[in-house]
């Protein structure tokens, strides 16, 4: 009995021996030299999914700029809340009667956040100007007397977070949330402004050329009757879109939809505070954790390495969510990363990067994409190439998990 017991240990020995045949916190600790940054403004920890166990961490617990790895926290929580097939309803109502296929009043578009619609990256939806002239042919309409009106009272302004920095509003990536998105809130390598007025020009126009001319007489405002509910694509779309790209605007939608969902009314604050809410009763360590918008743009943004790693713990059962990362060597803003290892496709990890900071958050996978290890690289203050900060991170993960 004894000797089988310790057959049993050694064998168990072996094992660990030859998954990990170098001390993953060595390498960690190497990473920390080498990276170019100071200790005390990087955070790192990569933990195992079957034993729940750190394998190595340094600095874990102290609050840190996420960037845009903020995403994976917002594309959880609304995963979380409304699930994989959660659509936005973008409404549309007349207001008036019918008079001789005379609509003597307006039609009213109901904003919902939708970031899809007519974006110019997938998913891209379905055409919601045929949509409505189609409608409003079968209902024997030729004319609309009143205007178009845009309903965006189901989101309060401001449309950016105060902590926003101003030198990013006119660029496509610090374009706006609006109750209303229309063409990712951009024109060319700018930012719209009020991307309702451009929407209610074109759906205009494109009326026009249907035979259905807009007279934009001030005809009051009456009892709306819902004429159509357009459809955005499924979650689980926009939030890949969002995840592969890195892309504000879907993010910030996506934080938007969680504090309506939740009760709230709307704000970018508000929903912050939810989001808050929502992590905090989830028992997730969130000390010093401070989130304030959905896509990381924010440096008022904090997070811990042990928030991110519980984050990432609590989802890691979830397909749909793990599937939304971009692969190592392979997609999106990860494509370059790994590429060519023994890791390239097998980590999958949403990047986060802006002046002086260079983030990671995701999971390591096995041969059947199931997560199997959790793996948080959080660098602030790089003072110095952030290639080399790249690289020292590649090589600590090649060393981690160079035998798996």
């Amino acid at each position: 009995m004894i000797k089988n017991l310790k057959l049993i240990v050694l064998l168990a020995a072996c094992f660990v021996l030859q998954a990990y045949a170098s001390d993953p916190q060595a390498a960690v600790d190497e990473f920390v030299r080498k990276s170019g940054v100071r200790a005390e403004s990087l955070a790192v920890k990569v933990t195992d999914l079957a034993s729940g166990k750190s394998l190595a961490s340094h600095n874990s617990a102290s609050p840190l700029v996420p960037a845009s790895i903020m995403k994976s926290v917002t594309s959880a929580a609304l995963l979380e809340e409304a699930g994989p097939d959660f659509r936005f309803h973008t409404r549309v109502y007349i207001d008036g009667i019918l008079d001789m296929g005379i609509l003597r009043g307006n039609v009213v578009v109901e904003g919902s956040g939708d970031p899809s619609l007519y974006s110019s990256v997938e998913p891209y939806g379905t055409d919601l100007f045929k949509e409505i002239a189609e409608t409003l042919h079968d209902m024997g309409i030729i004319q609309i007397e009143g205007k178009i009106i845009v309903d965006e009272s189901a989101y309060p302004g401001p449309s950016r977070p105060a902590s926003w920095m101003k030198a990013d509003f006119s660029t496509t990536y610090g374009t706006g949330f609006h109750a209303l998105n229309y063409r990712n809130n951009t024109s060319g390598n700018k930012a719209v402004e009020n991307p309702s007025a451009l929407f209610i020009r074109h759906l205009s126009s494109s009326l026009a050329s249907s035979g259905i001319p807009v007279e934009n007489k001030e005809v009051g405002i009456g009892r709306r009757t819902l004429i159509l509910d357009h459809l955005s694509p499924p979650l689980d779309e926009i939030m890949r879109s969002c995840m592969m790209r890195s892309d504000n605007l879907f993010a910030e939608s996506m934080l938007r939809m969680f504090g309506r969902l939740r009760g709230g009314s709307g704000s970018a604050a508000d929903a912050a505070s939810k989001a808050m809410e929502h992590w905090r009763k989830s028992d997730l360590p969130i000390e010093g954790v401070v989130i304030v918008d959905g896509s990381g743009l924010s440096r008022s943004n904090r997070v811990t390495a042990d928030f991110m790693t519980a984050m990432l713990k609590s989802m890691s059962d979830d397909a749909t969510y793990a599937s939304c990362f971009p692969l190592a060597g392979q997609e999106g803003t990860l494509r370059r990363f790994l590429v060519n290892t023994p890791l390239d496709s097998y980590v999958a990890m949403k990047t986060g990067s802006m002046k002086g900071i260079q983030c990671y958050a995701g999971y390591k996978l096995d041969d059947d994409y199931v997560p199997t290890h959790t793996i948080v690289i959080i660098m602030n203050d790089i003072n110095g190439s952030r290639d080399v900060a790249k690289k020292a991170a590649e090589r600590m993960l090649l060393e981690i998990f160079s035998e798996e």
